[in-house]
């Protein structure tokens, strides 16, 4: 598909990894991103008419058309839902847009666990933003991408992913206090510290808008009012989660569990970042993969077996990165034990009978910017 040969606007967001701080997000914890090297691009003319017309590269034939006028929760399906929901936003927020047409295009997988819904969404929202002639603060510009994924397409996910995609900067990560909104740049030199952060993409794809994700977040909020705290944030020691003991608080206590013990992670992988001790976030990372697993129960088979045998090929520590239900794992590893911690987990997968898996570096980037 061809963009516009002279667009008005256009932008890059990028996906992101999370380090460490998987579903504290929306209970308004701390999380740690970065963003990668892939990214979205959407490229943007405008019309004359009150129309929206989006095209993608990786979507052929699917692209679609809608009148500004007529945009509600619900009512565009698939992929055109998260621009549709950001014009949608923007609209809401009372910045009039003209019609436009859009082309996206992008290197980033869908469904890998990378943000790549928030990274369309970003991307989308700098491009409209230029076209309605909307001077827009990048954290301004998150928040509009966030409420269309919200309140437009229906998952009720975080703020971190549209933060990460607008506000890292290349060689940090990103430390957000999500209830706050308060940020800071936590160094994170992989290199001079003679190690590789590996994305595994173990092959499987997750919906979030499915009712999982949704379910998840449901149940925090019992064990939270069951605790008659406002949020899981306002726990901060396990200790306090004991009057959830007993068979019939089972699932809210574990998900609880989780919440507390990966916020903590988040604080101890941010002072050993700051302290230049790389390579003892390992143990970190793994500790919370084991969290995810068995408390809040959002890993998969691959990324099980791809977190295993990675420690066991010399990576320093891994765990899933992303919502879950499917995507990717993220692996600590000494730059020397790369070519083993991926010739072992295609080892691995191919014994399985899993598709093989796709191996990355990331590398901590720049958010998104106008190109």
């Amino acid at each position: 598909m061809a963009e516009p040969a002279v667009p008005d606007s256009s932008w890059r967001a990028p996906g992101r990894v999370n380090l460490i701080g998987e579903h504290t997000d929306y209970n308004n914890g701390f999380v740690l991103p970065f963003a990668i090297g892939s990214s979205v691009r959407a490229a943007g003319t405008r019309r004359a008419d009150r129309r929206l017309e989006v095209r993608s590269r990786q979507e052929p034939g699917r692209g679609a058309a809608f009148v500004l006028d007529d945009l509600a929760p619900g009512a565009v399906p698939g992929w055109a839902a998260y621009p549709a929901g950001v014009a949608w936003a923007l609209e809401r927020a009372g910045h009039r847009l003209p019609g436009a047409s859009l082309a996206i295009d992008s290197d980033l997988p869908s469904g890998a666990g990378l943000a790549s819904s928030a990274a369309l969404e970003c991307a989308v929202a700098g491009c409209l933003a230029d076209l309605a002639g909307a001077e827009l603060p990048r954290r301004e510009l998150a928040r509009l991408a966030r409420r269309a994924e919200n309140d437009f397409v229906g998952v009720p996910c975080g703020i971190m992913d549209q933060y990460a995609a607008m506000l890292c900067r290349a060689g940090h990560a990103l430390l957000l206090d999500c209830r706050s909104e308060e940020t800071a740049d936590v160094p994170l030199d992989l290199e001079g510290a003679g190690l590789r952060l590996v994305v595994i993409d173990t092959g499987a794809r997750h919906d979030l808008a499915g009712g999982e994700y949704a379910a998840r977040r449901e149940e925090c909020e019992r064990a939270a009012a069951m605790l008659g705290v406002t949020s899981l944030r306002e726990v901060s020691d396990v200790a306090a989660l004991k009057s959830l003991a007993g068979p019939e608080h089972g699932v809210v206590a574990r998900r609880a569990r989780h919440v507390v013990t990966e916020t903590a992670r988040v604080i101890s992988a941010v002072e050993l970042l700051r302290e230049g001790r790389l390579a003892e976030l390992g143990p970190l990372l793994t500790a919370s993969h084991r969290s995810l697993r068995d408390d809040f129960e959002v890993s998969w088979a691959q990324a099980d077996l791809a977190v295993a045998t990675a420690i066991s090929a010399g990576a320093l520590g891994a765990r899933m990165t992303g919502g879950g239900f499917g995507g990717c794992v993220l692996a600590l590893v000494p730059a020397v034990s790369t070519a083993a911690v991926d010739e072992a987990v295609r080892r691995a997968f191919a014994q399985a009978s899993y598709g093989e898996p796709a191996f990355m570096d990331a590398v901590p980037a720049n958010g998104a910017d106008r190109l």
